[in-house]
């Protein structure tokens, strides 16, 4: 995985620095058609397909252009020319992650994830969207889902950052601290 996201950094960096020189518009429509362009190629039948050693790299632009459909972007289906021709069609999934990466920093907003034993309400959703951007500094943008074997709190995670409040978290903790 490290050596995929070596390899599709400086497509990520030129996609992005383009995409923000040309405005929040295009922004929005590389944003997406970049994340549809990473679906194509996670499908394990459509990857098998595009990675056949008789394939031409003109035959992996067709075949990629015609998954797509009509509503790709002359500047994206250029780039995506582009990366097809050096053989990184792989690393779509991986560009467009950093993409997004370069985007939210751009607009100093952090994703984060919320994971909680229940289901959250959106006014929990909302304070807690409050707390963590008095934090982080950061417009909050918040995922959630539920896994019940936490038992009770919430885990958040954001980039680096990972802040375990969930009563399985504190059953470890303590766990560790008796075995020591």
């Amino acid at each position: 995985m490290a050596e995929l996201t070596t390899v599709a950094r400086p497509y990520a960096k030129a996609a992005f620095e383009y995409a923000n020189a040309e405005g929040k518009l295009e922004l929005a429509v590389w944003s997406t058609q970049l994340a549809k362009a990473a679906l194509l190629v996670q499908d394990a039948d459509f990857a098998r397909y595009l990675s056949r050693p008789s394939m031409t790299v003109a035959e992996q632009e067709a075949a990629f252009f015609t998954a797509f459909g009509e509503d790709l972007s002359p500047n994206v289906r250029n780039f995506i020319s582009l990366v097809a021709a050096n053989k990184r069609l792989m690393a779509l999934p991986v560009i467009a992650e950093l993409y997004e990466t370069s985007k939210a920093q751009a607009e100093n907003t952090s994703d984060v994830l919320v994971t909680s034993a229940f289901a959250m309400t959106e006014a929990q959703e909302d304070v807690l969207a409050k707390q963590l951007a008095g934090k982080l500094g950061s417009r909050i943008k918040i995922r959630t889902e539920v896994d019940a074997a936490l038992i009770g709190g919430i885990i958040v995670r954001t980039g680096d950052l990972v802040i375990d409040a969930s009563v399985r978290g504190k059953l470890a903790k303590l766990t560790a601290t008796l075995n020591s």
